[in-house]
């Protein structure tokens, strides 16, 4: 999970703004998540659509099972705390898509064959990362807008 850097400031600041400038400020984290979903969806293999159909975000906790790229929180009792996740309980094997396995030897039913392993097919950190910048940057500007208008009116 990645750490968000001047959170304890942002929040500092967040606590002093109105609902009006959260509710602006929440509308433009939720376009940020919809970017960085939107080309997760676009990368993941598409076998089937379950680990498709797993890519999402919500605020608050991801559900079970499923791997987070970042939480960024606020200590606005969760109000501003947004995450974006991959996998389900259906979807277990997204960590396996997205690193690969190493080759090893089976057990269980298939005892003493070898798997070869499978190669990572990345989806989900890099759309993080080719999003990242822009994704802050968004949420700075959208902050410091909702903190002007809060101050001259």
């Amino acid at each position: 999970m990645s750490k968000i850097l001047n959170l304890v400031k942002l929040d500092r600041k967040l606590k002093r703004l109105p609902d009006s400038a959260k509710s602006h400020i929440k509308s433009e984290m939720e376009k940020v998540a919809d970017t960085i979903v939107s080309m997760m969806k676009s990368l993941v293999p598409k076998d089937d659509g379950t680990l498709m159909d797993s890519i999402g975000w919500t605020w608050g906790k991801a559900p079970k099972g499923s791997m987070v790229i970042a939480a960024v929180k606020s200590g606005l009792a969760g109000d501003l705390t947004l995450t974006i996740y991959a996998g389900s309980a259906k979807a277990y094997y997204a960590r396996w898509v997205e690193f690969g396995t190493a080759a090893h030897v089976n057990g269980g039913m298939f005892k003493g064959t070898k798997n070869p392993g499978t190669n990572a097919r990345p989806f989900f950190y890099v759309s993080w990362r080719a999003n990242k910048k822009s994704a802050v940057r968004a949420v700075r500007k959208a902050t410091r807008a909702s903190a002007r208008k809060v101050a001259a009116g």
